[in-house]
């Protein structure tokens, strides 16, 4: 197994702002992995999306590339037991270790001769709908992203701060799409948070993201035990051991591989879910085409999707997804199906 990487800025087409945070761009590691199987190379390329309150950058990436045996990985590759090796290297890099999980999974289905969302048991006739995402901003510039929303047939709006229904009206001027929220831990009584649920129930939301702090378990369960809307956990979701202490604080979960270390355990939590009676939605961070077309081979097996990475961004230097109808369109391509690669974006990392 031989690595080329290539650091890669992440451009925004506008500024991106949550509750706590605002960013323009965002440090993105390329991987390819080349394999020998049957005299032959096979590539596999990956993505980390390394947003930067996740702890993660350029540099910490590097120096764990350089922990791993690469000559540790033959196939046909044991995902658990990869995960669980990637883990014991250090903890946390929950970002760079998806980029490998992916390039891997790639590899897999080039041998296999089968795209990816077959091996995971996914039906692309059950592809749900992707949302667009709408960041804190200003009424104009809201607008704008609306108008860049072309073809979404649902929105995802980003809330936390003190103008929340100033945003929800501002979209209610030039939109009535269906609605997904996220307050990103911004809103802290629960009351409050209550009687603007309901609000924005009647302004056509279908789900809210982590309406409180991650770590009040009581004050979230409080919410979903009366909201008439799905209430689902995100960042107190991030990888598949957080999942046990989460049953009745939250209707769901939201799903992103740049949180759960990538497909395979993105895959476990959904199973996971499943068996506690919790709903799925699989999101992304900032990421080009190759992260979210990973999440799209296991969007079908999910009820949300907020897999629009490729349209927030300027410069994403593959194919953008085929979209129809506001769903993705998987193709039969084997393993990630990623196309537009072109050769020169890598480079050896060390």
């Amino acid at each position: 197994m031989k690595i080329a990487c290539n650091a890669y800025n992440l451009e925004l087409k506008h500024p991106f702002s949550i509750a706590k945070f605002s960013r323009t761009s965002t440090p993105i590691m390329l991987i390819r992995l080349s394999y020998e199987h049957n005299g032959g190379i096979v590539e596999g390329y990956g993505e980390a999306s390394m947003v930067p309150y996740m702890g993660e950058s350029v540099e910490t990436s590097k120096a764990f590339l350089k922990k791993i045996d690469w000559h540790s990985f033959t196939f046909p590759f044991n995902f658990e037991e990869i995960k669980t090796y990637l883990d014991s290297l250090e903890k946390g890099h929950p970002a760079i270790k998806a980029a490998i999980d992916i390039a891997l999974n790639d590899i897999n289905g080039k041998i296999l001769h089968k795209p990816c969302y077959e091996i995971y048991g996914a039906d692309p006739l059950k592809m749900p709908l992707t949302s667009y995402t709408i960041g804190i901003d200003s009424p104009e510039i809201i607008k704008e992203k609306i108008a860049d929303a072309k073809g979404f047939k649902v929105l995802k709006v980003k809330l936390g701060r003190n103008n929340d229904r100033e945003i929800i009206n501002t979209i209610r001027t030039v939109s009535d799409l269906p609605l997904y929220v996220d307050a990103n831990q911004g809103w802290t009584n629960k009351k409050d948070a209550i009687e603007l649920i309901y609000w924005l129930h009647d302004q056509g939301v279908q789900l809210i993201e982590q309406p409180m702090d991650k770590a009040d378990l009581e004050g979230n369960a409080w919410l979903t035990g009366r909201s008439p809307v799905p209430i689902l956990a995100d960042e107190a979701a991030q990888r598949l051991a957080d999942l046990d202490g989460l049953k009745g604080s939250y209707h769901g979960i939201n799903i992103k591989l740049m949180k759960s270390g990538g497909m395979y355990e993105a895959y476990q939590m959904i199973l996971k879910a499943r068996s506690l009676g919790m709903k799925v939605l699989i999101g992304c961070m900032s990421e080009t085409s190759c992260a979210t077309q990973a999440g799209m081979a296991l969007a079908p097996l999910c009820d949300w999707a907020d897999l629009d990475g490729p349209w927030l961004t300027k410069n994403n230097p593959f194919i953008t997804p085929i979209m129809k109808d506001g769903k993705h369109q998987l193709n039969n391509l084997a393993g990630l199906g990623l196309e537009g690669i072109n050769p020169s974006l890598f480079n050896s990392c060390f």
